[in-house]
């Protein structure tokens, strides 16, 4: 297995993770969605560059060619216009331009944003989602910022147990949607 960057012929296969993501948070105005329509925006979205699901802020577990997990994330400084670029894709959800996914502040100046891991659900239990972890300090201090931060469900306490076995540490909490997260951080490492 290989940690590497996304690229656009990874869409189709990314897309199913990014919805695991979308389906534990419960985001409202795509629970309606169908999944077949949900994917194809999904890739037409990953195609955009700055977009937050957007491939360049994706790595992927490889697996001979089979995506079986994703990291994604971006600086605290890129949060405020993260989601623009999905906005003329939201009327084949059956969402205005106007509407946003996503309208709560998620992370802290300085750090670089750890928004969604995800891993295939026939593949987790094997180590894939710490290798994902492990990859993300390179990037993050590729942008210059000392921290990784995530957010975690308090309803996962699995995940929570395999974020603080890669060194997190929980310094807040935060609603995102419907859901109270603990905020988690840990120095980029060298």
């Amino acid at each position: 297995m290989i940690i590497r960057p996304s690229k656009p012929a990874d869409a189709a296969q990314v897309a199913p993770l990014i919805d695991i993501v979308f389906t534990e948070m419960e985001i409202p105005q795509l629970m309606r969605v169908p999944k077949k329509t949900l994917y194809s925006v999904l890739q037409q979205a990953f195609l955009l560059p700055t977009y937050r699901y957007g491939y360049p802020q994706i790595l992927v577990a490889d697996q001979k060619g089979k995506i079986e997990g994703i990291a994604v994330g971006y600086l605290h400084e890129q949060e405020a216009h993260i989601d623009d670029a999905l906005q003329p894709l939201l009327p084949k959800l059956g969402l205005t331009p106007q509407s946003s996914l996503f309208t709560d502040t998620e992370t802290y100046p300085g750090e670089w944003y750890l928004d969604t891991l995800a891993v295939a659900p026939s593949a987790q239990g094997h180590g894939i989602g710490t290798k994902l972890l492990q990859a993300v300090d390179p990037v993050a201090r590729a942008h210059k910022a000392d921290v990784v931060s995530l957010n975690v469900d308090q309803q996962n306490p699995r995940a929570k147990k395999l974020y603080e076995r890669n060194g997190f540490v929980k310094n807040g909490e935060l609603m995102i949607g419907s859901h109270r997260y603990d905020h988690m951080v840990r120095p980029v490492g060298e």
